[in-house]
């Protein structure tokens, strides 16, 4: 395995998104891109992205939040963005992607957040290397073979129909609420998105995208996995109107990992956390506090 670091370590840390440069470590004939910032020491928070997510995907202010104190990691999964190979036809095997790509980067224990599909690849993670995540975060997203969570096909299709017809972004239907707070609330997170203007991420491919689809409904119609081996401090956060993953798996989240903290916000959606950011962001960057 390689990687490649182009900054200079006597350089003050990033602590912008915007302004991290991305790198690359390749793994079992794997190259993943990512990204890191903040101090350069102690256990990294590895962040976990959602269904046809790239590096771009992210919100800047939680990820700034978290990176004032905290390394910070983002990645794309295999064959997603800038990452080379084929995208991954289960949740376990992107599980496995992200267990080599920690790896080879000389991790053996690392902090978690995780948003959507990011969190069921999380789930399986530690459910085969307990050992290896100190804290975790689980955001918009639910145990395996949780109720309803195979029908985000027809949710997602239904959704990008809607947002081509009115030209909008996507996430804007699937992540907020249709009404005015949504609304506004889905338009300035997709414009946080574009913030970064160099260096950007290349787009999932439609085979790609559907390939994970398939794979998050073949993780809900799955026999549960035993959660009782997450022991570790676990901090849940949801909308209380999640219509890609229920948000009373979140509730179930919460009562399987025992000692984990729940919040559910109201009248939000699956990105409750990105309409929330200003509340949010202080808490989920205190939970990761070193």
């Amino acid at each position: 395995m390689s990687s490649t670091d182009d900054t200079d370590s006597t350089e003050a840390p990033i602590t912008s998104y915007a302004h991290a440069p991305t790198r690359s470590v390749t793994a079992g004939g794997v190259t993943f891109a990512y990204r890191e910032l903040g101090p350069d020491d102690g256990i990294p928070v590895v962040f976990f992205v959602h269904l046809a997510a790239t590096l771009d995907n992210w919100d800047p202010r939680l990820v700034d939040a978290v990176a004032q104190t905290r390394r910070v990691i983002t990645f794309d999964q295999r064959g997603v963005g800038a990452s080379s190979g084929t995208v991954p036809g289960t949740i376990e095997e992107a599980a496995d992607d992200a267990y080599a790509f920690v790896t080879a980067l000389g991790l053996d224990t690392i902090d978690v957040f995780a948003f959507s599909m990011g969190g069921m690849i999380a789930q399986d993670l530690i459910v085969k290397h307990p050992d290896l995540v100190r804290r975790l975060v689980l955001t918009g997203t639910g145990p395996r073979g949780g109720r309803n969570i195979d029908k985000v096909v027809g949710v997602t299709y239904w959704d990008v129909l809607r947002a081509t017809l009115t030209r909008s972004d996507p996430k804007e239907f699937l992540f907020f609420p249709r009404d005015k707070d949504g609304k506004r609330a889905g338009k300035a997170f997709v414009a946080r998105l574009q913030e970064r203007t160099v260096d950007r991420d290349k787009d999932i491919s439609l085979t790609a995208f559907r390939t994970q689809l398939k794979a998050i409904q073949r993780y809900g119609r799955s026999a549960p996995s035993d959660l009782s081996v997450i022991t570790q401090p676990t901090l849940i956060a949801n909308g209380d109107h999640d219509r890609m993953v229920p948000s009373i798996l979140s509730a179930d989240l919460h009562q399987r990992i025992k000692g984990s903290e729940l919040i559910i916000y109201p009248n939000s959606g699956h990105g409750g956390i990105f309409q929330n950011w200003e509340t949010f962001a202080p808490v989920a960057a205190r939970f990761l506090a070193p």
